[in-house]
């Protein structure tokens, strides 16, 4: 595992390295991804290392994260650069006059900001392609080229590859908890609403979160605090809260679903026997409300796309609809008959699922896989239209129901699985739980991993 924010900061306190070699370092390995960014900020981006290399020498750091480069999936605003969400169609847009709010609060704690990274156009597919900006690809394992998962996938590929420690994403479906699965990163989804939208492009206004893709969970935690305006971020116990009394519940009915690789089960199964070990309350019954969450996306439909394709509506009605990716353009057309009769049963399933899921869990953690399967190959999805939207809809079939449910949740790393490539455990709760849940993800994250 490359370092961690958390590992970075301490050499820079310690004097081992500093932030202006901390970003020369990185930008030599954007170099070696260049699929993984549309902009990078070089200028500004020095700029902000020497000003935090200075601070730490005068022993002043504004944060624990003072200097840690950061990285900008493509619908956050950057002040001078375009926001395209990876269509080629918004490339002469107007620049950002502004950063958005969530770049101002870690700008403010010396974070550096070191450019905006790819993603599936208009963060609309789980799998990440994009045929404008190129794929950046999962190149991290071995064997042939698979699919970064999306759709924030060059944040993914820009934290996996040592670009940044922190990628900041978005999530509507998966989006976040995906790509980090399928490259044995941390992924974190916040609640919706725990920070401000000011300045990022939406793509489901009621399905939409925002987070980090991170190498461990102490590092989403300072980012969480830092975005909350907790500057100092600290102190923060990083050995681990005790797993001891720690309810957890699993649905095994649902793990015994055929399309859940075997080896994604048995990690899951592995990591919950070593939590069980060490004093966790693991319970294993049905979840009703998680699985009835699952039925009505499929019976009824995605609100994601309803509401996707009346925010992207003008745009799929003008000439400037030919320049899309044709799975895109496809995806999104598909909702244009999508009845206001049944996005509202959606709105109304999605409350009264809610509620019944936060009786059912009764103050427990959900413990599900986060995909259940391993990355797939890239160049198949990229040939075959029709395996695409397939692979798609299986990669985010386990996400989506919290998506509805608005539960935040946190993708851990597993183990492996087929071809030696990870899986990933996913730790949710209800709406709104998620200082808890980052609490608890740090205790389980040592077992999750095997390295307790």
């Amino acid at each position: 595992m490359l370092a961690d924010a958390h590992s970075l900061a301490q050499q820079f306190a310690d004097g081992t390295t500093d932030p202006v070699a901390a970003l020369e370092n990185a930008l030599l390995r954007a170099e070696r991804v260049p699929e993984a960014f549309i902009t990078l900020c070089e200028e500004r981006a020095l700029r902000e290392a020497a000003a935090a290399k200075a601070r730490w020498q005068a022993g002043q750091p504004l944060s624990p994260f003072d200097g840690v480069p950061v990285a900008w999936k493509d619908l956050y605003d950057l002040a001078g650069c375009v926001t395209t969400a990876g269509a080629k169609v918004r490339l002469h847009d107007q620049p950002a006059s502004r950063d958005c709010s969530l770049a101002t609060m870690l700008s403010r704690a010396g974070m550096v900001n070191i450019g905006k990274t790819n993603l599936s156009e208009l963060a609309y597919s789980g799998l990440g392609l994009n045929p404008h900006f190129g794929t950046p690809a999962n190149i991290s394992f071995v064997g042939e080229v698979r699919a970064p998962g999306g759709s924030s996938s060059g944040s993914a590929i820009a934290v996996a590859q040592g670009c940044a420690p922190i990628g900041m994403s978005t999530d509507t479906a998966g989006s976040i908890r995906v790509p980090a699965a399928f490259n044995g990163l941390v992924g974190y989804r916040s609640s919706a609403k725990r920070y401000s939208f000011e300045g990022v492009t939406p793509l489901a206004s009621s399905l939409d979160s925002l987070g980090p893709i991170t190498h461990s969970v102490r590092d989403a935690i300072v980012v969480d605090n830092l975005l909350l305006g907790d500057q100092n971020g600290m102190p923060l116990d990083t050995s681990g809260l005790p797993a001891a009394g720690l309810k957890l519940c699993v649905d095994i009915d649902l793990l015994d679903d055929s399309r859940i690789q075997p080896e994604v089960r048995a990690n899951l199964l592995a990591a919950l026997d070593r939590l069980a070990a060490a004093g966790a309350v693991v319970e294993r019954k049905k979840v009703k409300a998680f699985e009835q969450a699952l039925d009505v996306i499929e019976q009824i439909g995605w609100l994601g796309s309803a509401e996707a394709f009346a925010y992207y509506q003008a745009l799929l009605d003008s000439t400037d609809a030919e320049q899309l990716d044709p799975r895109v353009r496809k995806r999104l057309e598909a909702a244009r008959a999508f009845p206001a009769s049944k996005q509202v049963r959606l709105y109304q399933a999605a409350e009264a699922l809610k509620a019944q899921i936060a009786r059912e869990l009764d103050g427990a953690f959900l413990v599900t896989p986060t995909v259940g399967h391993v990355a797939p190959l890239l160049a198949p999805l990229e040939e075959d239209a029709n395996l695409f939207v397939a692979t798609n809809l299986a990669t985010l079939r386990l996400t989506m129901p919290g998506s509805m449910l608005d539960m935040p949740g946190i993708a851990l790393p597993s183990g492996t699985g087929e071809a030696g490539l990870p899986t990933s455990l996913l730790l949710s709760s209800v709406s709104g739980n998620d200082k808890e849940l980052l609490r608890a993800g740090l205790a389980i994250e040592p077992y999750v991993r095997g390295v307790n």
